[in-house]
């Protein structure tokens, strides 16, 4: 497969995931780094306004939400299979729960080291203030929390390598995003959380072996050229159900239900149980098509 373009930074828990499938499938894709804050000029004409990271970028299409993109991944890369039975669901711990435990541990520490331009994105990002005083006095009361999420992945390592099979898949991936994130900005506090867990502490050096893929460095001037020149690929099809009672072609808003809820405006070109597909016209870019998960999303006429 070629032609993936992955707008991420270094940094974020999200795009490891993301970067992890990319190497258990064993691709090449080229890497666009993303501001960690706005503006992100390069991006949002993409995106239509959407601004959270990571994006993947196949061509005109444009996969937002980490969600997503790893849905794609596996559709287009099926071997070796990544998702299977309740995956889906761990991933979806991942990102709300434990992620929301992490947060506060790590930017509790950090206190008043945390850059205030950093704060202030957050906080237009959320909606509601960025307070790193509440973090710190949240943090003691996570802490145990986010050993307790560690030890059920230690519980799930009890009959194998890996959390969901005879080799590592999304679960892992997932699982490990966390535990990544506080690693990285706290190395003493995740070897405290994880002290006596070793069969975790085993996993977690398997999984950071799966690696990236073959990565490219290009710039967001070039990703955008590429949808410039492109066309958008074949969609899903719509289901007929829909519990909305939406139809192809209405003009829809699409908003992340946690934060980031900037509304994204399009025509619906499908909506599925698992995905809504926008199209979208703009004069810089021409027509684009943007995927969004169904799952942490909420859609509306426009």
């Amino acid at each position: 497969m070629s032609g993936l373009i992955l707008h991420h930074y270094d940094t974020s828990p999200f795009s490891e995931k993301v970067r992890l499938m990319l190497g258990l499938k064993g691709l090449a894709w080229d890497s666009v780094q993303a501001p960690v804050i706005m503006p992100k000029p390069e991006l949002t004409p993409l995106t239509g306004g959407y601004r959270r990271i990571s994006v993947l970028q196949i061509g005109a299409d444009v996969y937002c939400d980490t969600q997503v993109i790893l849905a794609e991944l596996e559709a287009r890369a099926p071997g070796p299979r990544a998702a299977s039975g309740a995956d889906w669901a761990v991933n979806f711990w991942a990102d709300r729960p434990f992620f929301g435990i992490t947060v506060p541990i790590i930017f509790g520490a950090l206190g008043e080291a945390t850059p205030a331009d950093f704060i202030a994105d957050r906080e237009k990002l959320s909606g509601r203030p960025f307070n790193v005083a509440a973090m710190q006095a949240a943090a003691p009361l996570m802490v145990p929390q986010w050993r307790a999420q560690a030890a059920w992945i230690e519980e799930g390592l009890a009959d194998g390598d890996w959390l969901a099979g005879d080799a590592p898949g999304l679960a892992d991936i997932a699982a490990y995003m966390n535990i990544w994130f506080l690693a990285r900005s706290l190395p003493g506090k995740a070897d405290e959380l994880l002290a006596g867990l070793t069969r975790t502490q085993a996993w977690r050096k398997r999984v950071a072996a799966i690696g990236h893929g073959t990565r490219r460095e290009i710039s967001g001037a070039d990703a955008l050229a590429v949808a410039r020149a492109a066309e958008p690929g074949p969609a899903p099809a719509h289901d007929a159900n829909d519990p909305l009672g939406l139809t192809p072609g209405d003009a829809v808003t699409v908003a992340a239900d946690d934060y980031g809820r900037d509304p994204i405006e399009g025509t619906l070109v499908a909506a599925t149980p698992s995905r809504i597909v926008l199209s979208r016209q703009t004069p810089e870019l021409g027509r684009t098509q943007v995927h969004f998960p169904r799952a942490g999303y909420v859609v509306g006429k426009a």
